[in-house]
């Protein structure tokens, strides 16, 4: 039942074929609107804040992550969310980072409380930090949650209304209600830069064709997950990984999504 709505998401989003706006990183940038062009939907980073109230106004959803934080890219984060909020747009943050410096905690949690999140999506120190249970994070990479995973998704999603991601071998999806776990992916997504990023934009882009944000996630990572398992059979290594982890999604269709996914309800 659960792969064939996983299904269904995914016909529907290569028909509609969404706008996904995001005001993201520098560093991946390239990489976000590429894949976001391979699992069926139509990007835009734009993040002017002269344009990106009415940039906005355009998209189906909205994307922002704060890997390369700077002051007039969190006005334009405000900006657009506020913007988005209004006009009942979803909205995806990926807190890159958040607990490594105080700049980039002050901010997830600053953009959490002004604006409706509807998908928060980091990896485990990430929403451990942000969730106050407590977390490690150096850079941008994570050392782990303290405390029961499962329970701080539940019990963050609930207090912040919204659907909690926690990425990792298992990917954690809860909106407090419904907790859903999916084992899909491969431990090269994990070698090259740029695949958190990546996931949130396939998240986006599946948020933007479904108001079921725990189901929308979940079809994202499952379809990430399985055509990193595919990319993974013929790659030599990290670089020809991330070139066939591309094709891989484009070339992904919702039959094998339906017969691949593997999603477990906890």
């Amino acid at each position: 039942m659960i792969s064939h709505e996983l299904s269904d998401l995914f016909a529907r989003l290569r028909k509609q074929r969404p706008l996904v706006h995001h005001v993201t990183n520098y560093v991946t940038v390239n990489d976000c609107a590429n894949i976001t062009l391979c699992i069926g939907a139509a990007p835009v980073m734009a993040e002017a804040i002269e344009e990106v109230e009415e940039m906005v106004a355009l998209a189906n959803a909205l994307v922002l992550n704060i890997g390369t934080l700077r002051r007039e890219q969190v006005d334009s984060m405000i900006l657009a969310g506020h913007r988005a909020n209004e006009l009942s747009i979803p909205i995806v943050l990926d807190p890159v980072g958040a607990g490594a410096t105080r700049y980039r905690t002050e901010t997830a949690n600053r953009l959490l409380e002004e604006l409706h999140i509807s998908v928060l999506k980091g990896n485990p120190g990430e929403i451990g930090v942000l969730a106050g249970s407590g977390g490690t994070v150096r850079g941008v990479d994570s050392f782990g949650a303290k405390g029961d995973p499962l329970e701080i998704c539940r019990e963050f999603a609930r207090t912040l209304k919204a659907t909690v991601v926690m990425s990792g071998p298992t990917d954690l999806v809860s909106d407090g209600k419904r907790t859903l776990l999916v084992d899909n992916g491969d431990e090269l997504m994990g070698e090259i830069s740029g695949t958190g990023c990546m996931a949130s934009s396939i998240v986006g882009a599946f948020t933007a064709i479904s108001k079921d944000h725990v189901m929308s996630s979940v079809a994202g990572l499952a379809a990430f997950g399985i055509a990193g398992e595919n990319a993974a059979q013929h790659a030599k290594g990290p670089y020809s990984f991330k070139v066939a982890l591309f094709d891989e999604v484009a070339s992904l269709d919702p039959p094998e999504l339906e017969k691949r996914a593997k999603v477990r309800v906890a």
